[in-house]
């Protein structure tokens, strides 16, 4: 079992974007785990629907 590992994950999610509206994108998650255990999120993005990649700042959780 490796001590450090990092880790990436897809899911969609429900975004709000003012300009477009409530949205359902993936979201990738870049994250450090320490034996088994999430401890950090190195990097979080989106990719729209035409391929690019965009940061989640822009977009808010849509509850």
């Amino acid at each position: 079992m490796k001590i450090l590992k990092v880790k990436r994950k897809t899911v969609y999610e429900k975004r709000y974007s003012i300009k477009m509206g409530e949205l359902t994108t993936k979201v990738t998650y870049i994250k450090k785990y320490l034996f088994g255990w999430p401890i950090k999120t190195l990097h979080k993005y989106r990719e729209t629907y035409y391929g690019e990649v965009k940061e989640c700042r822009d977009c808010m959780l849509f509850i």
